[in-house]
Order: structure tokens, then C-alpha cells, then sequence
């Protein structure tokens, strides 16, 4: 029966019955061939080579002359794939020119990049703003908790001046919620130019359209990532839904009257009462309309008292019997 196969390895990883022929040949002088069977990777690696006098007989070649013959092919073979990199990177040099530039020419801004970090993200916008000339139209919704730091707020505020000293104007959508916010009015009181701002119970995430040209909205749900979006059909759209939006807010700046109640209940009380009656809960009646949930369930406690109401279920029924939420606000 013959025994297992040789294992497969090369010169730097010498087998153990390759490591102990060959040391012995190198004591003893010479090797049979019988005996260098065992180690047939010896001779493939020129370990071992014919004697002259007697080519049955094998002949240890000394370690250093082995060493030096086994550099040089590998010198050769990394030469060799040298050269087939410089021919590959020849061959795929016209390529990688044609595939750096997929969608136009030279220098082209891409239709859609994403922003990292605050940053970067108001530079970005910054940078489109420097270009501007016509108009600048922002989605602002109320996020609790959040505080935009001074330093931000004055580069929006310089940014936005800029435009209006340029000739451009400035419309701004609001929550109800930040009617009274007293960073929101002072904005407006420093402000000079075109300038207009109105609110709604509920808008949109954040959106920043400039010239009707680029867009800026939230790539994540913390705002730390962002998207700049330059394809015409995108920002359209982003424009025909404030657009939408606008037409049925009410304005903010410049001054209006305030609304009165209609039998007692303020439009704010009629938007809460318009998400009961579909089902919604405090929390998630808080959250679309910017408010924290303890007003949330302050306004519902008055709805409650005015429409005489003891029970959550009662209080949809009578909403719903008293058409409020059919009215206009």
C-alpha cells in the first residue's frame, strides 16, 4: 500500500520529513533516491541535486547557494507582476478618467450629496446661500428640547441678511407652537427686506430651498446627516408642497390679529380636537402638533370642560356633533 500523498507547501514553510532529509544530507553528504522519495519537494525546490559520479545518488545543495537561488525566483516572479500592474494600470487608465465623470462635465456638482455633522452641513448650505440672488424658502417644525446655539443662529441670521440685502426675499413656515417663541420674533425684528413668515398646527420635516435650484432636507431622524439635492424634478416638488403649505397658513410677520375663539375654543383646541376624532393618542397629538404632551392634555381638559364632556369616548362624540373640526380655522 503506498502511503499519504505529499503535502502541497513551498520553500518557506519545508515540510518536517523535508526539513529532516535535507538536514541530514547536509551531515552525511549525500542521499538515496529511495530515501529522498519521502521528500519529493527536496529536489522540486533544488534542495537536493544528481550526483555527478553516480546519478542514483543525491547531493545536498549547500543552504546558502539554495537560499540565493530561491530569492532570485522570487525576485523574478515579483518583477514579473510588477510589470503586469504597470500593464494593467495602462490599460485601465482611459477608463478611470471616463468613469471619474459619469454624469457631465468637468467640475460638475453631483445632483445628490449627503452632509456629516452640523458643520458641514451649514457650511454647505452657507455656500449654496453665497450664490443666491432670488429667494429662500424654509420648513422650520418645532423640535422639543432643542436649542440651536448662538453661534449657529447668528450665521443663519448674517446668511439670511445677506440674501435680503441682495435683493432676494424669505418665507418661513412655522408650528402654531412657535408663534410666541420669543427667539422666532426676534429673528424678525432684525431682519430688513422681504421677509415673511406664517405657521401651521403641522408641517413637514426640516426643508431649505434655495432659488428653487437646491434643496436641503434630514438624512437621519437627529439631523446629523443631510442631503443637498440638485435634480430639478426633487427640488420642484419640494417647492410645490410649501408652496401648498403656505397658501393655507396663517401669517406670523409680519403681524396679523390673532384668531378669535369660535364658542370658546381656540384653533389650536380645534386641531387637537380634529386628531382626536381620528383616533390619535396625547403623545402622538403632541408631537405632530410641536407642544409637549402636559399642554397637549391641557388643551384637551378644556375642550373637555367646554363641551361638557366626562369620558375620553364622550369627548370624540360631542367634537364631532359640534362640527368644529368641519369649520375653517
Amino acid at each position: 500500500m503506498s502511503g499519504a500523498p505529499h503535502p502541497q507547501h513551498g520553500p518557506e514553510e519545508l515540510c518536517t520529513a523535508g526539513t529532516e532529509l535535507y538536514e541530514r544530507a547536509l551531515r552525511e553528504g549525500r542521499l538515496s533516491r529511495t530515501e529522498a522519495a519521502a521528500a519529493p519537494c527536496l529536489l522540486a525546490f533544488g534542495l537536493l541535486q544528481p550526483a555527478i559520479a553516480d546519478l542514483d545518488r543525491l547531493e545536498p545543495v549547500p543552504a546558502a547557494v539554495a537560499l540565493q537561488e530561491l530569492l532570485r525566483t522570487s525576485a523574478e516572479r515579483i518583477a514579473d507582476e510588477r510589470r503586469r500592474e504597470t500593464r494593467l494600470a495602462r490599460a485601465f487608465e482611459p477608463l478611470l478618467r471616463a468613469g471619474s465623470e459619469p454624469t457631465g462635465t468637468v467640475g460638475e456638482t453631483p445632483d445628490i450629496r449627503v452632509h456629516s455633522g452640523p458643520d458641514r452641513i451649514n457650511s454647505a448650505i452657507s455656500h449654496a446661500m453665497a450664490d443666491a440672488s432670488a429667494e429662500l424658502l424654509t420648513i422650520q417644525p418645532h423640535v422639543a428640547h432643542t436649542t440651536l446655539p448662538l453661534e449657529r443662529r447668528a450665521l443663519s441670521l448674517d446668511r439670511d441678511q445677506a440674501l435680503l440685502d441682495r435683493g432676494g426675499r424669505i418665507r418661513t413656515l412655522y408650528q402654531h407652537t412657535l408663534r410666541h417663541a420669543p427667539t422666532v420674533h426676534s429673528r424678525y425684528e432684525l431682519l430688513r427686506g422681504d421677509v415673511q413668515a406664517r405657521t401651521l398646527n403641522e408641517v413637514t420635516e426640516r426643508l431649505i430651498v434655495v432659488d428653487r435650484g437646491i434643496a436641503f432636507i434630514p438624512a437621519n431622524k437627529d439631523r446629523t446627516l443631510a442631503l443637498e439635492i440638485r435634480v430639478p424634478a426633487l427640488v420642484d416638488y419640494f417647492v410645490t408642497v410649501f408652496d401648498r403649505f403656505w397658501h393655507l397658513a396663517t401669517p406670523l410677520y409680519p403681524r396679523t390679529p390673532q384668531q378669535p375663539s369660535v364658542g370658546g375654543v381656540t384653533p389650536r383646541q380645534r386641531a387637537i380636537a380634529t386628531l382626536l376624532v381620528e383616533g390619535h393618542t396625547d403623545a402622538a397629538i403632541a408631537e405632530r402638533l410641536g407642544m409637549n404632551i402636559r399642554t397637549a392634555r391641557l388643551h384637551i381638559a378644556k375642550l373637555a370642560a367646554t363641551l361638557g364632556s366626562d369620558s375620553r369616548a364622550q369627548l370624540g362624540y360631542l367634537i364631532a356633533r359640534s362640527g368644529m373640526v368641519d369649520r375653517e380655522p
